[in-house]
Parts: C-alpha cells; sequence; structure tokens
C-alpha cells in the first residue's frame, strides 16, 4: 500500500500525465493535417481531371481551321470560327460543370494573349457583353503562370479563382500544329463553388477543432503545470534567498513526491550551510576580535574601548525596538568597528599633538579598510555597514562618505552615538575623559546635527 501510495504521489506520474496530454494534443493536431492532406488530394485529383479534359479538346481542334481566323471582330463571322465555336460547345454540353470554354494565343507582348475563339460569341453580338470574347481580344495573364505554361504541357490552376461571374478552377492544355509546335491554348473554366464551399467547410472545421483541442490542452496543461510548477517555484525562490544569505530560509512543499523528498533535502541543507557559516564566523569573528583587543592593549587609554560600544550599542538598540537577535549582531559588529585601525602606526594613534592633513586622512580611512578586511567573510551588508559608516553624521558632514542619515540606516547611527560617548567618558592622549552628565549633555546638544535624535532620545533612556 505505501508503495501505491507513493506511486499516486510521484513527481513521475505527473510529468507522464502532462506527457499524455502532450500527445493527445499532437494526436488531434495530426488528425487536421489529415483533413487538410485529404482535402489536398481531392483537389490535386480534382485538377488532374480538369487536365484530361482540357487536353482531350484540344485533341480534337482542327488546327487548319483555327489558324486562317482573322483575330477581329469580323473573324465570328467566318465559316472556321463558326465550325470551331460549335466542337467548343458540344464540348460544353458534355461536360455540364464547364461554364466556359475557350482559345487563346500568343501576342508580341509578354504575358498577354488573345483569343481566337470564344462560342459564346454565337449568341452575343454586343462587345459590351462582358461573360464573352471576340478573335482578338486583349488578356492580360501576367498573374496566371499555369496559363501561360500551358503552351509546354497542360496545366491547371492551383488556387480557386473568384470574379464577378463566380468561382472557377481552370485548366488549359496546348494545341499542336502538324509539326507539333504549340500555336494556341485551349482554356476550360469549371464551376467551382461546390468544391469552394467544401473546401471553406473543411477549413473552418478544422479551425475549429484545432480551436477546441489548444482549449482543451490549455485548460489542462494550466491546472498540471500549476500543480508541477508552484513547488518549483518555491525551490528557486528558497535558493535566492540562500544566495543572498538568508541560510534560515525553508521551503514548504506539503508534497510526498519527489519535490517534496527535493525540498526536504533543501532544508537540510540551508541549515547546515547556516551551522557552518555560523562556525566560521564565529571563529573569523574570535580572531579579529583578538586582533583589536591586541590593538587596543598597546594603549591604556582606549583598552576595552569596543567591547564598550558594542554593549552600549546593544542596550540602545534593545530600547529603540530592534530585535533581540539583530541587536546581538550588532553588538558584535560594534565590537569590531575599528578594525580598520590596524593598518594605522600606534604613534599617529597615540599622538598628543594636532594631527598632520596626511594623518588626519589616514585616520579618517579607517572605516574602509575595516569594512575591506570584514567583507569577504561577513556578507550582511548592513553589518559591513556599521563600520565603514559609524563616522558619518546625521546632517551629512561625517566620513568616509559623508552619507546623511537616511542614507546610513539606523544601525550605523545607533554606533556613532555608543562611540562617541565612550570617547567622550574616556580618557585619551589627546583629552582628558567628561563626567557622565557632561558626556550626556554633549550627546544630546548634537542631536539633529551630528547624532539621529531618535537615537539620542533612546540613549538617553539607558544612561539618564
Amino acid at each position: 500500500m505505501r508503495i501505491r501510495s507513493n506511486f499516486f504521489h510521484s513527481f513521475y506520474l505527473k510529468v507522464a500525465a502532462s506527457f499524455v496530454l502532450s500527445l493527445l494534443f499532437v494526436a488531434l493536431l495530426g488528425n487536421l493535417i489529415l483533413f487538410k492532406y485529404s482535402l489536398k488530394s481531392q483537389f490535386d485529383e480534382f485538377r488532374d481531371k480538369l487536365k484530361t479534359i482540357a487536353q482531350t479538346a484540344a485533341l480534337s481542334i482542327d488546327v487548319d481551321q483555327l489558324s486562317i481566323i482573322p483575330l477581329n471582330f469580323e473573324g465570328i463571322n467566318t465559316l472556321s470560327f463558326k465550325e470551331i465555336a460549335v466542337q467548343l460547345l458540344k464540348i460544353k454540353q458534355a461536360n455540364p460543370l464547364i461554364r466556359y470554354i475557350y482559345i487563346m494565343t500568343k501576342t508580341d507582348k509578354p504575358g498577354i494573349l488573345q483569343f481566337i475563339v470564344d462560342p459564346d460569341a454565337l449568341t452575343t453580338k454586343s462587345v459590351k457583353a462582358k461573360a464573352t470574347s471576340f478573335p482578338g481580344d486583349k488578356y492580360d495573364a501576367s498573374d496566371f503562370p499555369e496559363m501561360l505554361g500551358s503552351f509546354r504541357k497542360p496545366a491547371a490552376d492551383t488556387n480557386l479563382s473568384t470574379d464577378e461571374w463566380g468561382k472557377f478552377l481552370s485548366g488549359y492544355a496546348p494545341i499542336l500544329d502538324r509539326n507539333n509546335k504549340p500555336i494556341a491554348i485551349l482554356g476550360i473554366d469549371i464551376d467551382a463553388s461546390d468544391v469552394y464551399l467544401a473546401k471553406k467547410e473543411l477549413l473552418l472545421r478544422g479551425a475549429f477543432v484545432l480551436f477546441m483541442g489548444l482549449i482543451f490542452a490549455l485548460g489542462l496543461g494550466a491546472i498540471f503545470s500549476i500543480r508541477i510548477i508552484t513547488p518549483i517555484k518555491k525551490l528557486i525562490d528558497g535558493t535566492k534567498h540562500i544566495a543572498e544569505g538568508n541560510l534560515e530560509y525553508q521551503v514548504e512543499i506539503p508534497s510526498r513526491d519527489e519535490i517534496g523528498q527535493l525540498a526536504e533535502s533543501f532544508n537540510k541543507m540551508s541549515l547546515s550551510l547556516k551551522d557552518a557559516r555560523d562556525k566560521l564566523h564565529d571563529y573569523f569573528y574570535r580572531v579579529v576580535q583578538a586582533m583589536v583587543r591586541s590593538l587596543e592593549a598597546k594603549d591604556s587609554y582606549t583598552r576595552g574601548h569596543s567591547d564598550r560600544v558594542g554593549e552600549y550599542a546593544y542596550q540602545i538598540a534593545i530600547v529603540m525596538g530592534i530585535p533581540i537577535e539583530k541587536a546581538q549582531l550588532l553588538k558584535r559588529a560594534a565590537q569590531l568597528h575599528d578594525i580598520g585601525k590596524l593598518g594605522i602606526h600606534e604613534d599617529i594613534l597615540n599622538k598628543k599633538s594636532s594631527l598632520s592633513s596626511d594623518e588626519g586622512e589616514l585616520i579618517r580611512k579607517h572605516p574602509v579598510v575595516g569594512e575591506e578586511i570584514l567583507k569577504p567573510v561577513f556578507l550582511d551588508t548592513e553589518m559591513l555597514s556599521v563600520v565603514r559608516s559609524h563616522h558619518e553624521r546625521y546632517d551629512g558632514k561625517g566620513y568616509p562618505d559623508n552619507l546623511k542619515s537616511e542614507q546610513t540606516g539606523i544601525l550605523p547611527q545607533i554606533v556613532s552615538v555608543a562611540d562617541a560617548y565612550d570617547a567622550m567618558t574616556s580618557t585619551r592622549s589627546y583629552h582628558e575623559k567628561m563626567t557622565k552628565e557632561e558626556a550626556i549633555a554633549k550627546i544630546k546638544e548634537g542631536a539633529g546635527t551630528q547624532f539621529n535624535p531618535a537615537v539620542v532620545e533612546a540613549f538617553c533612556k539607558v544612561f539618564s
């Protein structure tokens, strides 16, 4: 029962179902193509019969009489014209589908033919009659390659033609002289209304079947695709979160098929990566923290500064409602905020007199240097910004990027206040320490210019 249950929940079955639906669609399309092929076969058979009729009729024409018919209006009064016209009328009567039958020959202009015999001229005496032509009347056949090619061999139109008299399919055959050279062609126009309607009806029916097949296939395809693609999209979304560094992200796919198993493995993998990253970060952090403490140990004035700044920043963050987990990360980042000073000689760091312009520029670079040191391991850009931007000011006059408060984020602004407070309340080589009250007053004085007023307010709640 367990195997059977897994089978019905398997991804394989879903793919198989989609494949079967695809086959059904292909079969449907194949039937439509078969219908179209059948129509083409019938149409080609009709054309072949038409060419045979035209060729048989052409063989019955007396070429000697045909050659002496004058190519002008008076040609209809000649005996030769009348005899050939009668012969063509007999052929027309023997084939009820024939609407028009005629004989034409070439002119000295390419693509232009002229009539020799149109039997309807026997009963139509007016040149204004549109349904008949007289000897010598010109006809532009440049758009009818089958007609022009019929001087070489029998031919038939490949498409139905429509004019003011109806829908026709035409066939042609060469009329040869005694030396087997073509001197004219015999043309037959067959009433193709029935063929046209049948073709149109079949095409409409095929289009309808195709349309319904498409709707059916798209409907079922959409249903199956949603069930198959949705969990895959969740996995893709999960990989994006992992790529962005959110290793705690878990994919929720309540399924027992292969996709569900893949999601379970994905979740285990992300947790393993998080554990490995946390251990690596902890190791790196401890190494860097040891370096910072080693740096501070060289100066009795600043010993413990980074740890105090981290603790102050943590307390301010908690008062401001920042989640504990993020506040703890802030504390660790704050403890490393001066890591960039590792590249600065201790004589400059402990200098009692004013710094030169070059020395001052070197000091102002330590946030950037610190960020570069931590960047290979700390992928969290928000925490890296604590190191880079803790000397930025609320009014944008800080360093290294002259960013205003809305450009730095709240965490660097918290560390800025914590760092300033500890600096004020510690004895440095270049100034005596302030009392707690003096430092708090100084911090309040800088609210809105150097410091974020909201951070100052939280700071006061912690230290007042």
